[in-house]
């Protein structure tokens, strides 16, 4: 097996681990801080609106794509991720220095310096590291903010939902486009070359061959199961391996294990809905985890 098939079998499966302990790791600083969404975890309204929220949020950059209006684009989508940093980075120095001026000067400047180097130096390697940090930080925060009911049943309807946009409407292949031309940093990248540069090179064929020179995977994918490992984590008291718990545990296998059979149908060079797949395995595995605490 060569280099651009084994690195995304690798290093895809490794991103989503990473993304998910790091969620863990976040929600504690967030809860401490008072970082959250929703005042109430448990509503079943809580799925309804996170996807109204999403339906507006592509729709409104669908619209920008096909008025070409590229830099609108790039500033949504920096502005958004600027925000989100500010989240991630409060959390982080409110549990180092309180809730001071310091504190959240250094979130402040912390998040502009971050959303600088993302603007200005959109290479693969600096997308795929501080997008390890957005995802994590963006699954911490609604997983903390929603219970595991709600989260199973935004997971489920996302995945319905990509699947619909991926096979039928393929409105989201037009955004992945539109956002892949644009380098903006909402997709992680998987070279297949060992001298691949996002910057020189985007994501055109190479070798004359018609086969794209990276592999891509939307912030997304990584980021929906993550959110169920965090509520999972934080919203059910059962056996723990440190401070996992099995049920959380159990989504992370079963993320990994829906990822993985994913990439099978990736590395033949088509598109694919990543949610349904990856969600699924999430919510199985969270439910044998879930099971086997109660038996």
């Amino acid at each position: 097996m060569n280099f651009g098939r084994i690195m995304p079998l690798l290093a895809m499966p490794v991103m989503l681990v990473i993304v998910e302990l790091g969620a863990i790791l976040l929600s504690l600083p967030l809860i401490s801080a008072g970082i959250v969404v929703f005042e109430n975890p448990e509503s079943l309204v809580n799925p309804l609106i996170f996807i109204v929220i999403l339906l507006v949020f592509t729709g409104l950059l669908l619209l920008l794509i096909r008025w070409k209006a590229e830099k609108v684009i790039q500033a949504v989508i920096l502005i958004s991720i600027f925000f989100t940093f500010v989240y991630i980075f409060s959390g982080i120095t409110f549990v180092l220095a309180g809730d001071t001026l310091f504190g959240s000067g250094l979130a402040l400047a912390a998040s502009i310096a971050a959303t600088v180097v993302l603007y200005i130096f959109p290479e693969w390697y600096v997308l795929d590291t501080l997008g390890l940090l957005i995802a994590a930080g963006a699954a911490s925060i609604f997983g903390i903010s929603l219970d595991v009911l709600p989260v199973v049943l935004l997971l489920a309807a996302l995945a319905v939902y990509d699947a619909i946009s991926v096979y039928r409407t393929k409105h989201m292949l037009t955004l992945a486009e539109g956002v892949v031309n644009l380098k903006s940093p909402i997709l992680f990248i998987v070279p297949k070359k060992k001298d691949y540069s996002y910057r020189r090179d985007g994501i055109e064929a190479v070798g004359g061959e018609g086969e794209r020179s990276a592999f891509l995977i939307g912030m997304g994918d990584l980021i929906m199961p993550s959110i169920l490992v965090v509520s999972a984590n934080v919203y059910t008291a059962t056996v723990r391996f440190g401070p996992i718990s099995v049920p959380a545990l159990g989504a992370i296998i079963g993320s990994v294990a829906g990822l993985i059979f994913l990439l099978s149908y990736v590395i033949k060079g088509k598109p694919q809905a990543g949610l349904p797949p990856i969600n699924g395995g999430a919510i199985i595995g969270f439910l044998i985890g879930y099971l086997v605490t109660i038996l």
